[in-house]
């Protein structure tokens, strides 16, 4: 899921001061050009991360060495990925997802090609954006405010769980969000406000939140790692705003990567402030290996890889026979029903609605 990611795994676990496998991209080797390459390059948002046995599966598998080239928060990638359409950096892209995809989709940065695998994705989660097979969808997840559980015990005061909430007095000054012209949980947060409050009064809403003190940010990683006060980043980083805009699935990550694991997690979700999200990888046009990038569009779809990743990136995958770990599933917080948006609306109305949020609240 999603600057990310949405999930955003890899920027949590560094900021644990973990070593993430997300810099496999330098893992390449021989000619990087030309239809008889035998390296593969995949351009991702900067949470994209695997375990090494996983990639190494691939890379025997296919006969390819994979490069992974990270372009910051999923919403700067879309626009780099647009900016080099036809000449792109690398031959598949990774972390597009249901806010942006329209997007890509109308700057035709994808070919079409169905994987191998798509045809074992659970059809419930399946969104019908693009019937071409110009994307293959990866994982799901949910956009949603996170709370730091131990501020809000020491100080009394009960965690919120609504976007109305969110406007209360107990609140003010406490909320980091990630500007939705740069961030795809920023973009999707801002999607889930509309959907909530409807289109006339969106607008008011943010006004009020603006009132209420909340804080802007570029992307994910600063917001989570450098904001937050209830992430492991944050706390070396001095953070003290206590709720931020991630994932429901980002409390496994705090819990998974401490020591000693506790019996719960630190972190909490806002469950009536969350957005479906969903992540999807394309073949790019004018991919200088678009073999390669088939074989590893397949891969993305099949067991190995979708296993791998809710430990890895923090998602949910989305093949019929893949489970979450025991200790994703235990610290894992349950969303039963997520705010949704029609894609053509988000498409038709998405450019508007950031160009009219910056005009409200950043500038």
């Amino acid at each position: 899921m999603s600057t990310t990611k949405k999930v955003t795994a890899a920027a949590v676990a560094a900021g644990l001061g973990i070593v993430t496998l997300s810099a496999c991209a330098e893992s390449s080797s021989g000619d990087s050009h030309g239809s008889g390459s035998k390296t593969v390059t995949l351009v991702s948002h900067s949470s994209f991360a695997a375990s090494e046995k996983v990639l190494e599966e691939f890379e025997a598998e296919s006969g390819y060495k994979l490069k992974v080239l990270e372009d910051g928060d999923a919403g700067v990638a879309v626009n780099k990925a647009i900016l080099t359409k036809g000449n792109p950096q690398g031959d598949v892209f990774f972390g597009i997802d249901n806010t942006l995809l329209s997007r890509g989709l109308d700057n035709d940065l994808f070919e079409v090609y169905e994987a191998h695998g798509a045809d074992s994705v659970l059809l419930a989660k399946r969104p019908l954006l693009d019937k071409k097979d110009r994307v293959t969808l990866v994982d799901t997840g949910e956009i949603c405010v996170n709370y730091d559980k131990k501020y809000f015990a020491d100080k009394d005061i009960t965690p919120p769980e609504t976007f109305a909430d969110l406007v209360k007095p107990e609140y003010k000054n406490l909320l980091v969000v990630e500007n939705p012209a740069t961030s795809s949980p920023g973009l999707g947060f801002l999607i889930g406000t509309v959907a909530q409050e409807g289109n006339v009064e969106w607008p008011d809403y943010w006004k009020k939140l603006k009132d209420n003190g909340v804080k802007v940010v570029d992307g994910w990683d600063q917001a989570y790692n450098e904001e937050f006060s209830g992430s492991a980043g944050g706390k070396k980083a001095g953070g003290d705003r206590p709720l931020v805009v991630s994932y429901a699935s980002s409390p496994p990550v705090e819990a998974i990567y401490s020591d000693p694991k506790p019996a719960e997690a630190p972190t909490g979700v806002a469950k009536g402030t969350c957005f479906q999200q969903a992540e999807y990888a394309g073949l790019l046009a004018g991919a200088k290996n678009p073999e390669g990038g088939k074989a590893l569009l397949d891969f993305l779809s099949e067991k190995a890889f979708q296993e791998d990743m809710p430990l890895n990136m923090f998602v949910d995958p989305v093949h019929k026979d893949v489970k979450p770990p025991a200790d994703f599933a235990k610290y894992a917080v349950k969303v039963d029903a997520p705010l949704t948006m029609d894609p053509q609306r988000i498409a038709d109305n998405r450019d508007q609605w950031v160009k009219q949020w910056t005009s409200l609240v950043v500038k």
